[in-house]
């Protein structure tokens, strides 16, 4: 057999034996999240996790038989860690765009809320339009849904974006903004909690699927393909098994899976 022969052989004996070792061992899954989102993800004054989207990733690490560990992560690098390397998976109430799909990609939804305008209590504010919402100083936290939806429905507002949700409220309770767009569940479990009832709910928004996508989702690394149907499954048997319903119930009185 000739030199060329035998490194071929070689080559193929080892494609084979290495082609099955490169499939990945999901025994323990990293899991990103944000940890400034209550109600759905926030740290505690003693350094926990706790929240409905960590309720939800420990219930399907269970389904799925794995090690989940949690990493938090400042918002607006979240992608980009993911991306590096420094976890698995992203459960932080990340919604599934058409723009994040260039970069991750995504399980089926695990909730679907809509977006609400919250002004300061004594606002005149009574709708949300283009028109009313005209020059007024509109707070959203900096790359999310909520501030694409302030930028392209209401052009003739001045949006403001902020690091963290927990920032544009200080300033609405403050009086800095004219009002702010989040998620309906969200802002209202932050009014239930503010002791000074600074503020109030106009209205919910119409949820515009070329802005919020398909609702919110499990981002992963593209190329671990294998984790995100895992992930997949898991979603499905915690909604069949009543696991998901426990958990949407204690912290929502209506179920937020949406249609």
């Amino acid at each position: 057999m000739t030199l060329r022969r035998l490194l071929a052989s070689a080559a193929v004996a080892t494609a084979l034996v290495a082609g099955p070792a490169l499939a990945k061992d999901w025994t323990e899954v990293r899991i990103g999240t944000e940890g400034e989102y209550p109600p759905f993800n926030t740290l505690t004054s003693d350094g926990k996790l706790e929240g409905f989207d960590i309720d939800i990733a420990k219930a399907l690490c269970a389904e799925m038989k794995v090690t989940c560990t949690f990493v938090t992560q400042d918002w607006e690098g979240i992608i980009p860690a993911l991306e590096a390397g420094k976890y698995d998976a992203i459960i932080a109430s990340m919604s599934i765009t058409d723009e994040r799909k260039q970069q991750v990609d995504f399980t089926q939804k695990y909730y679907s809320t809509p977006p609400a305008l919250v002004v300061p209590k004594d606002s005149d504010l009574s709708e949300a339009t283009a028109e009313s919402l005209s020059g007024k100083t509109i707070g959203a936290q900096a790359s999310t849904t909520f501030a694409n939806y302030v930028e392209e429905k209401f052009p003739d507002a001045n949006l403001k974006l902020y690091p963290t949700a927990e920032e544009y409220k200080l300033d609405l309770e403050n009086g800095r903004l004219d009002g702010a767009v989040d998620d309906v569940v969200v802002i209202d479990e932050w009014i239930k909690g503010n002791a000074d009832g600074c503020c109030k709910i106009v209205s919910t928004l119409p949820v515009d699927p070329a802005i919020f996508g398909e609702g919110i989702g499990i981002a992963i690394r593209k190329g671990d393909g294998d984790l995100t149907e895992m992930f997949n499954k898991a979603i499905v048997a915690i909604r069949e098994n009543g696991t998901y319903k426990t958990i949407n119930d204690k912290y929502f009185e209506f179920d937020v899976y949406g249609d």
